[in-house]
């Protein structure tokens, strides 16, 4: 009997591959870096072919590392970035464009296109999304406008797109399948959660070819099969897929309405399970589709921040004043406070509940007292209060007030932040030993479809967890809270002409 499950886990600055054994232990790790690219003020792109190389170079060295053979693996699960954007040519198999990252601004003109052509209120209601360019739909629509030759290539029936799951799924399958899962799909701004299809009007409006779309697959379940030149020999089925925020709400064991988790990774993502309910707002929190598992799908409520780890590498790569990111905590606790300092890390815009593209970052507060250490601890704080801003409107919208939050990601790591960030919640916050719950996730939804773990009612509790609780008083949390709002005041419509 196969041992283990293969978690690929393909986020924005990096590609990890994770065995996990039957005790949802893991067993091996491999992580590879790839470019990211810039090419003009607010774009940003990734190479298609690296990003798989490097996927497939970690799937292999932990495999090697563990000294397995493939036929150990039962299945693979894989868990990506959501919303990039990848158009290839079917015959070749190559990319007509580098793929178009989450965190790309450049279609906000055509956001406001189709703002101002009264399209918010139906989008919202078809796709539970609101018009921003974060989403794949107005990506796509530039890369038909944009790029010589798609057009074409579209009209002959060669063009195929995907989000990054439906890119990793097409190569390792050797070309074979063209699918994404329910909860990449709800990301796109193509497709309609009530009805759970591709919608045509959305389609037609942007101009998109409903031929360009791939199947529509159940998250846990059989996708394909790796073409055997990959692993020796050996086709190991592709079993279950979600976006990285769904997954890592699946990993934590967010199997209930009002679980909520937030993850700390290169953005900061707070979903709260909703059950088979649709729960819409019109106060900027994404409805979206958590997992379709069997028949059933179970809906989440979303808080998008786009960047929070970014920030932490911005501080080392940008300013340089650390060397590493985890020098952040014990420079946090050096200082008593931020010195009146507040750090608003909006370098591409602000998501939830802002929406605002226009956005830019800022430091303000700044007085001559201030030091580098003053600054870390304020950009560390910046990722607390934008998780306070989603978490009061989900209490409000969402009619639960949460007693406790799970956090995983790099950053939970962290023990300044995550205790700022209870203390600013007031509510505990909790972190599992195993932070990445997103590859636990993905090998979950794989390990399900295939009997290698039982259903998910049956999964368990969370790991080991370490609990933060909250020790500050109303008074001052209300005091910073109110600083922030002010702060973030100064950085919104910066970049608006």
């Amino acid at each position: 009997m196969p041992d283990f499950i293969l978690s690929l886990d393909q986020g924005t600055s990096s590609s990890r591959a994770i065995l996990f054994d039957r005790f949802q232990h893991q067993q091996g790790v491999a992580q590879k870096e790839f470019a990211q690219h810039y090419p003009s003020l607010g774009w940003v792109e990734h190479n298609p072919q690296e990003l798989w190389q490097s996927q497939l170079d970690v799937a292999l060295e932990v495999v090697a590392k563990s000294r397995i053979t493939p036929s150990a693996i039962a299945a693979i699960g894989i868990a990506n970035q959501r919303e990039t954007t990848v158009v290839w040519d079917r015959e070749t198999g190559l990319p007509v464009y580098n793929a178009i990252v989450w965190q790309d601004r450049r279609t906000a003109s055509l956001c406001e296109e189709l703002k101002a052509g009264g399209y918010s209120q139906m989008v919202q209601s078809k796709t539970g999304l609101v018009i921003d360019s974060y989403f794949s739909a107005t990506k796509l629509a530039w890369l038909f406008r944009n790029v010589p030759g798609v057009k074409q290539l579209a009209s002959k029936g060669r063009l195929a797109f995907g989000t990054i799951d439906t890119w990793l799924i097409w190569k390792l399958t050797g070309g074979m399948v063209h699918a994404t899962d329910y909860s990449n799909a709800s990301r796109t701004m193509l497709f309609n959660i009530e009805t759970a299809d591709w919608d045509n009007e959305l389609l037609s409006i942007l101009g998109i070819p409903r031929s360009v779309l791939p199947e529509v697959k159940p998250s846990s379940g059989i996708f394909g099969y790796t073409h055997p030149d990959l692993f020796g020999g050996i086709s190991i089925p592709i079993l279950g897929v979600a976006g990285d925020q769904q997954a890592a709400l699946f990993g934590q064991h967010c199997y209930s309405p009002g679980d909520a988790k937030n993850t700390y990774g290169t953005g900061c993502f707070m979903l709260m399970n909703t059950g088979t309910k649709r729960v819409t707002t019109q106060s900027g929190l994404l409805t979206t589709i958590a997992w379709k598992i069997g028949d059933e799908l179970t809906y989440a409520l979303e808080g998008s921040v786009f960047i929070a780890g970014a920030a932490i590498k911005w501080l080392r790569d940008g300013l340089g004043i650390v060397k590493t990111a985890a020098e952040t905590e014990s420079m946090a606790l050096s200082v008593t406070d931020s010195h009146g300092v507040y750090v608003v890390p909006a370098f591409t815009g602000l998501g939830a509940p802002y929406w605002d593209m226009y956005a830019r970052g800022a430091i303000v507060g700044l007085t001559q007292g201030v030091t580098a250490k003053h600054i870390v601890r304020a950009t560390l704080e910046s990722l607390a209060y934008q998780t306070c801003d989603i978490l009061r409107l989900m209490e409000t919208h969402s009619g639960i007030n949460l007693l406790s939050l799970k956090a995983d990601g790099g950053a939970s790591a962290n023990k300044f932040l995550m205790q700022f960030q209870s203390d600013m919640l007031g509510v505990d916050v909790v972190c599992p030993r195993f932070a990445e719950a997103t590859a636990l996730g993905a090998a979950m939804l794989a390990g399900i479809a295939c009997d290698f773990y039982p259903q998910s009612e049956n999964l368990g509790a969370s790991p080991d967890s370490t609990v933060f609780s909250p020790k500050m008083a109303d008074t001052q949390r209300a005091a910073l809270y109110a600083g922030w709002e002010k702060a973030v005041g100064r950085s919104r419509h910066w970049a608006k002409e």
